[in-house]
């Protein structure tokens, strides 16, 4: 999910039939994003940095080398802009159709999602 962390409306949906990873998923959808374009993600799009340069994901600390503390500031500065994008997502998580395992036809589900997320759009209008 694309979401502008300007006007908190969703710009795109991408829909894989089963389990994916994020950063697959990424992968695969081969979005066009312009160079000038600065992705905010999750530490589930770890490498993400080899596509696109232009990106911040939050530091991972390990057991033998924890975070510094400009490390773990850094790590707050970015989630605390996340924040938005996260509240975009838990209104569509309203609809249980991503919370919850999805019982209709698996046909319609990206026509039902895409109007879900129109909803979400034009209820943050």
């Amino acid at each position: 999910m694309v979401v502008d962390k300007q006007s908190n409306k969703i710009i795109c949906v991408h829909i894989e039939k089963g389990k994916k990873h994020d950063y697959r998923l990424f992968k695969e959808s081969r979005l066009p994003i312009l160079k000038s374009t600065e992705i905010q993600a999750d530490s589930g799009y770890q490498g993400i940095q080899k596509k696109h340069s232009n990106c911040k994901i939050p530091h991972k600390g390990k057991k033998k080398c924890p975070l510094t503390k400009e490390q773990k500031k850094e790590n707050h500065q970015l989630s605390s802009t996340r924040v938005v994008v996260e509240n975009v997502i838990r209104t569509i998580k309203i609809f249980k159709i991503v919370a919850e395992k999805y019982r209709n036809r698996r046909k319609r589900f990206g026509l039902r999602l895409n109007l879900i997320a129109a909803i979400c759009n034009f209820q943050l209008c």
